[in-house]
């Protein structure tokens, strides 16, 4: 078995008397997406800022491509690419100046470096644009350009921070659509995301952490089951009725329904397929209670989220202030 593409042991960072990582450990193959999860200050961002070497472990240590992020930093940075949370683009540029930038900090051949711009601001829908100023540009077109200066170099082990994140639904189907074609070239991916559908959707294994330590990990379908079974969710049409559903779901839930008053939903986990549903029904009609929607369906990552951290996903870096930096290839002088 050849060794993974990142790994990291024990790794503990502090900000201040804030524990950000608390002896996390990862593991990474070659050739694989891994998603890394966890609700808002979980450590995703300051992982990957010490694997990317623009931040040092307090202790522990950590190798991508068998190379120590610390030791060998500047090696390290030949072989990946970075995308962060901000748009690390210089917007007095065009793209096409962007990705030619980017090629000259990697000391690429200028002809090599201008057939793989073309390439990319073709791939990422900017062709048309390509010899605008970034600061004319919208967000979500920021936003590609920052994730195509990221593969200029065709980096074996890519990282990316929030890849998504601003993008419309179409464009984000389209960095998808790359982060799939990259893998199967080949390229290691590391992704943390906000969009929970999108670690269902591209990565292989899942690592869920929180306050600095991993809590969970395996594949999508894996931790659901964890979660347990189907959900049944039963909407009534009065809210006064609430309590009268969860006191009927009881009779054929596996454990205590959970309430959204504002939603006028219950929620409750059950096995039993189909049948269940039947069930419920009855003994809401018993119940005198009126529905306005009754479901079954799968747990989501949202409900591994709420079971196994008792929060939910949410958008902020838990890095205390500043922007994200981005690590190209450059040579430190």
């Amino acid at each position: 078995m050849s060794a993974p593409a990142i790994k990291a042991s024990g790794l503990v960072k502090h900000y201040g008397e804030v524990k950000a990582l608390d002896g996390l450990d990862l593991e990474v193959p070659e050739g694989s997406v891994v998603g890394l999860l966890g609700p808002n200050g979980a450590g995703k961002t300051t992982a990957v800022r010490i694997l990317t070497t623009l931040l040092r472990p307090d202790s522990g240590t950590a190798t991508v491509a068998g190379l120590d992020v610390v030791k060998q930093a500047n090696a390290v940075r030949r072989v990946i690419g970075l995308t962060g949370q901000y748009a690390a683009v210089d917007e007095y540029l065009t793209a096409r100046e962007n990705l030619a930038m980017v090629g000259r900090l990697y000391h690429l051949p200028g002809k090599w470096v201008d057939a793989r711009a073309d390439e990319l601001l073709e791939r990422f829908d900017l062709a048309d644009a390509a010899d605008r100023p970034v600061r004319t540009f919208s967000g979500g077109m920021r936003r590609r350009v920052d994730l195509a200066a990221s593969l200029v170099a065709h980096p074996r082990i890519l990282f990316l921070d929030e890849p998504t994140t601003g993008l419309d639904p179409r464009s984000r189907l389209e960095v998808w659509s790359v982060i799939a074609d990259l893998v199967r070239e080949g390229t290691t991916v590391l992704l943390t995301t906000q969009y929970l559908e999108e670690a269902d959707q591209l990565a292989h294994d899942i690592v869920v952490i929180d306050h600095g330590r991993v809590i969970a990990h395996g594949t999508s379908d894996a931790l659901k089951d964890e979660v347990g079974g189907d959900r049944l969710e039963v909407v009534v049409r009065e809210r006064a009725q609430l309590d009268d559903a969860v006191a009927a779901l009881r009779s054929v839930s596996d454990a205590a329904p959970s309430v959204s008053p504002d939603e006028r939903r219950v929620s409750a986990p059950v096995s039993g397929g189909s049948m269940v549903l039947v069930e419920a029904v009855r003994a809401l009609d018993a119940a005198g209670v009126t529905i306005d929607d009754v479901v079954l369906r799968r747990p989501t990552l949202d409900d591994v989220f709420l079971s196994l951290t008792g929060h939910a996903a949410e958008e902020k870096s838990e890095a205390p202030t500043g922007r994200q930096g981005r690590s190209r290839g450059r040579k430190e002088r």
